[in-house]
């Protein structure tokens, strides 16, 4: 259980951070980048939730949020041993799986894509989610020492699912907002 009595420690006033193994980094390390992108999508989510009124969209999204909480410290544990512990939070193959359930019991009711969809309509919320969830991808990828192959599903996935998730909100509220190639020459 996590514990914090007081919020500010001064360690990191000198530009680095601790990361779960004890070793310090600069807070401008690619590591660090990708925690903090998972984070912003974390947020991007929650604003998203505020104004979601589907319910399996919204209970998924729950479990989500849970979830970029453990891939943020997935990321925080570096190593090659991606294998969870008692002590060590590592994304699994069972979190990637229910988002694929997720992904394919939410297309099931969609018709098939005849255009590419603009950014837009009830769900432009969760198209920002998506978009910042596609750039924690980017920063995961790069980390030079590697991230857990999971971790790489897992967001992979997750921009998938708000994706899928962004067409059946639409799809209650007023419909897909498409992209007309050329139409403004």
């Amino acid at each position: 259980m996590v514990r914090l009595n007081r919020i500010y420690t001064r360690t990191g006033d000198a530009g680095t951070t601790g990361l779960v193994d004890g070793t310090r980094v600069p807070k401008t390390d690619a590591r660090m980048h990708a925690i903090g992108d998972v984070d912003e999508a974390n947020s991007a989510i929650g604003v998203a939730l505020t104004t979601l009124a589907h319910g399996a969209v919204r209970a998924e999204l729950a479990l989500v949020q849970n979830d970029l909480f453990d891939l943020g410290a997935d990321l925080a544990t570096p190593g090659e041993d991606f294998t969870p512990s008692e002590m060590t939070l590592r994304i699994v193959p069972a979190q990637v799986e229910r988002l694929e359930r997720a992904i394919d019991t939410l297309n099931e009711h969609l018709d098939p894509l005849r255009s590419f969809i603009l950014p837009g309509g009830a769900a432009a919320h969760l198209h920002v989610a998506r978009a910042t969830v596609r750039r924690a991808e980017r920063s995961a990828v790069a980390i030079a020492e590697g991230a857990n192959p999971q971790v790489l599903k897992y967001l992979n996935r997750l921009s998938d699912y708000l994706f899928v998730a962004c067409r059946v909100v639409n799809q209650s509220g007023g419909g897909d907002v498409l992209w007309v190639a050329g139409a403004n020459r």
